[in-house]
């Protein structure tokens, strides 16, 4: 009986992981390249603030993280941001700045066009000022 139950544990898992590829895939085509994982680098940021997965039940058809984030993002990102992220202590502060701007470095790494997302070096460039900001601001 256990084994039955870890069988269909893992055949769960790898479905998951096929659904993963294929959105994937079918954002960014068959090509691999240094812009995939711009997008891939995106999307995980965006995984890490929402606490969503490309993969959750909520993104059917066209809707999908990025979107999710993108419209939030328009009307109050505060509220797709995962509530362990922010405490009473730092949803007053400096902090709700450098989420969203770690959203918007997201949303910029994810775009559909590859010509349209940020360059890894700018992705490290912005995510270097928001960790020296925080810094500054814990001292």
């Amino acid at each position: 009986m256990k084994k039955k139950e870890e069988e269909e544990e893992e055949e769960e898992e790898e479905e998951e992981e096929d659904k993963v590829e294929k959105k994937t895939d079918s954002c960014l085509g068959s090509e691999l390249s240094t812009i995939g994982d711009v997008y891939s680098y995106g999307i995980l940021l965006l995984e890490m603030i929402t606490n969503k997965r490309p993969t959750d039940q909520i993104f059917e058809a066209d809707h999908n993280l990025h979107n999710f984030a993108k419209v939030a993002f328009s009307h109050g990102v505060m509220e797709i941001v995962d509530p362990m992220l922010l405490t009473e202590e730092t949803y007053g502060s400096k902090m709700v700045e450098y989420v969203i701007s770690i959203v918007k470095i997201g949303l910029s790494c994810s775009t559909e066009s590859p010509k349209d997302r940020m360059s890894i070096n700018t992705v490290l460039h912005e995510l270097h000022l928001v960790k020296n900001n925080i810094l500054k601001v814990n001292k």
